[in-house]
């Protein structure tokens, strides 16, 4: 288990490599595949990733991106209204088809997954947004490690124990010093090797405020499944589930990333 899991790993690792490194329309692209991937299996959870509601979320994400891609974000409010306008058509007229849950589960993925995973080509296309984007990886995955490690050594105290035992508030502590830390020897080394010019407590201040917003989104998916008595989102990453396991927290970390980023470096 450990040996696929280690190996799906690395798999992601280069993937992530590739495609963030070169950026545009490979970056957008693969993020558009995730999304949906990703919606497919939120969707999968109430029975309507292969119904009409469900296709009417993925247009509403295709949608999305299409704007995205073209610059013409002033259209999203337009675009969020007709999708909500389009899912309740669908509920009334196939009545009593659908529920209001699996209704709101719809309009809901296309925020949580398609929207907020953007981020992290918008991200990206900042200025200096080929060191900046990193730090969505730095601060969700290197939290998560620190926090594991901290957490095994002196982890006593249970941070959620009805929804994740194994967490301890000693270990999501140790997650936030982690990634802090893991942002200040980042921009040293974009200093010296690449000259940068980052401000050292910038990027620790961003680092550690995604790590607890990374956390949350940890514990929102554990809290999803758990309602719904389900162990993993999907298959797709051998050792590691779906898209939604493994970037659970990536996926609330993004939109932090870029708002931060975006306010304080210059």
């Amino acid at each position: 288990m450990f040996r696929t899991r280690l190996i799906s790993g690395i798999i992601l690792v280069i993937i992530a490599l590739i495609t963030v490194i070169s950026g545009g329309p490979l970056l957008f692209g693969t993020l558009l595949i995730i999304s949906m991937i990703g919606m497919s299996e939120l969707y999968r959870v109430l029975n309507v990733h292969n119904q009409l509601l469900g296709g009417v979320g993925y247009l509403g994400a295709i949608g999305y991106y299409v704007l995205l891609w073209l610059g013409k974000m002033e259209y999203v409010l337009p675009l969020t209204i007709a999708c909500i306008i389009t899912l309740m058509a669908v509920y009334v007229f196939s009545y009593p088809g659908f529920k209001a849950e699996q209704v709101m589960l719809v309009f809901f993925g296309i925020f949580y997954v398609a929207v907020m995973l953007s981020y992290i080509y918008q991200t990206r296309n900042l200025e200096q947004g080929a060191f900046l984007v990193w730090l969505v990886f730095l601060c969700s995955w290197g939290c998560d490690t620190c926090a594991y490690c901290v957490g095994m050594l002196i982890g006593k105290h249970k941070m959620a124990p009805r929804l994740s035992p194994k967490k301890s508030v000693e270990g999501g502590i140790g997650g936030i010093v982690g990634a802090a830390l893991l942002g200040v020897i980042y921009a040293l080394c974009i200093n010296r090797f690449a000259n940068v010019g980052a401000n050292i407590l910038n990027y620790a201040l961003i680092c550690g405020v995604g790590a607890i917003i990374s956390q949350v989104g940890d514990l929102a998916a554990s809290a999803i499944k758990r309602n719904h008595a389900i162990k993993d989102y999907g298959r797709l990453i051998p050792g590691h589930g779906g898209i939604l396991d493994r970037f659970d927290s990536v996926i609330f970390t993004a939109p932090i990333i870029f708002y931060l980023a975006a306010a304080l470096i210059k």
